[in-house]
Parts: structure tokens; sequence; C-alpha cells
């Protein structure tokens, strides 16, 4: 009885002993870093605003706040630590290593990464473009370091590893894009009146951006009809409707005037038939 409680009593005094000598250390540790936190985000908030008054991308703002609130929190986690006497050249090493190996573990993630630090800083698109990357197409509505995000004609969502963009052939309309209408006419019509007509329509469409102008002209002389391209310049959002109202609006057009629309067909001489 009298050994349990001579265990007991060394016990209490052990952990005694242990709050004594490093009770205030671990309290110290951590006021740090509680003070490290609140230091970070009072950084990372100077720092969002000192960065908006630059022009620069959303994502590139968020990526600066963020490694700064990291490293200012950093800093104070080193102070206490070597508050608890922790010696840190071992645990950089014992870091580094295992560092190493979830570095490859994550070759993926780590090349969108990277990928999308390029994107960012090299700003071959921005938020708003119309582009068409790997297959598909979208106006981009959100870049972060791993992926971007395409909205879609039909008003679906594209997620783009950045991975996939980087190294790959881009094709960037930016914020507006030339529709293309071809209609055929026949080689009886005025063909000046029929291009005055049809640029007529095409400019009092609303969805048609005046600047750049519309192009209206000849580009084929097909076997049975004279081909006119019609190439208007519109927002990006308004490319699939102005396609139907512009092909509805040239054949009300070339009806109500007159303009002969024929369909292909093709004339055969036959010689010596009995």
């Amino acid at each position: 009885m009298n050994n349990n409680f001579d265990t007991i009593n060394h016990a209490k005094n052990e952990l005694i002993d242990l709050a004594l000598r490093f009770g205030p250390k671990v309290l110290v540790a951590v006021l740090v870093l509680v003070a490290g936190v609140m230091a970070a985000r009072w950084v990372g908030r100077a720092t969002g605003r000192g960065l908006a008054r630059m022009e620069l991308e959303p994502p590139v703002r968020l990526l600066i706040v963020r490694l700064v609130r990291v490293l200012v929190f950093a800093l104070f986690a080193i102070l206490a630590l070597q508050n608890l006497g922790v010696e840190l050249l071992p645990l950089i090493a014992g870091l580094s290593i295992a560092g190493a190996g979830i570095a490859l573990a994550t070759q993926g993630i780590l090349s969108n990464v990277f990928a999308g630090l390029t994107i960012i800083f090299t700003k071959p698109y921005r938020v708003g473009d119309y582009i068409e990357i790997v297959g598909v197409q979208g106006q981009v509505q959100l870049i972060t370091i791993f992926s971007t995000t395409l909205l879609h004609a039909d008003r679906s969502h594209v997620v783009v590893p950045n991975r996939k963009v980087v190294g790959e052939i881009l094709h960037n309309f930016g914020r507006i894009r030339q529709a293309e209408v071809k209609v055929g006419v026949g080689y009886e019509v005025d063909l000046p009146q029929a291009i005055a007509a049809i640029q007529e329509l095409v400019v009092a469409n609303a969805r048609v951006l005046a600047d750049p102008a519309p192009q209206v002209q000849i580009i084929a002389l097909a076997e049975s009809v004279v081909q006119i391209a019609v190439r208007p310049w519109v927002a990006v959002a308004d490319y699939p409707s102005v396609l139907g109202e512009l092909n509805l609006a040239v054949v009300e057009t070339c009806r109500r005037r007159g303009i002969s629309m024929p369909f292909p067909q093709r004339t055969v001489h036959l010689i010596g038939a009995r």
C-alpha cells in the first residue's frame, strides 16, 4: 500500500517538476503562435489593400497575400520552437526528406501548381476571355493554382488542369468573336444590291458590334451560286444567338427583295441520246 502511495507521489512530483520547468516555455510558445496568427492576418490584409492599388490579376493578388501570411506565421513558429529549445537543423533535415517523399507522391499536383504559377504571371488569358484549349472551349470564369474553369456555351463548366494548358496551342478569342454566315445567291442577281441589303440587315442587328465593322463580301464563285460571307463581330456571350438571327434575317430579306437563293443544281447535256 505504501509503495502505491510512493509511486503516486513520485509521479505527481515529476509532473510538478515538468510543469515548473516547461510550463512557462509552452505557454510562451502558445502565445507566440497566437500572435503569429494575428500578425499574419493583419499583414495579409495590409498587403491585400496595397496590391489592390496595382493592376494585378485577382489570382496573383491572392497568391501573394497567402505567401505573405505563410511567411509571417513561419517566422513566429520558428521563434516558438526556439523558445521550447527544439533543435532546428535536425528538424529542417527531417522536413526536407519528408518533402522529397511527398513531392514524388504528388507529381501531378505539383505540375498543376507550377503550371498555374506560369499562367498567372505570363497571362496568356484573363478572366472573361473566351479560349479554346486541348479540345475544349469556353469563357474563362476562374483561374487558380491548380486549374482553370471555363463556362461552356451550353452553360456547363469545364475544369481544365493547368498542366494541360501550359505547352499546348491556345486560341484566345478575347471578349469578342467574329461570327460567319454564308449565303448563296444566283448569278443573275444584282450583286452590289444584294450586298447592300445584307449589309443593312447586319448593321440593324443589336448584337452586332459597330467596331470592328462587319464584313460582307463575295468569297467564292460556286457551280450554281455566288457565295457571300457575312462576318460581323459580336460579344462572346452573343455568339450562339447572333448566328440564328442573321440566318433568319438573310432568308427573309432575300425573299422580300426578290433576291434568288437557288438550290444546289447541275445542268446535264445528253449528246447523241437515242
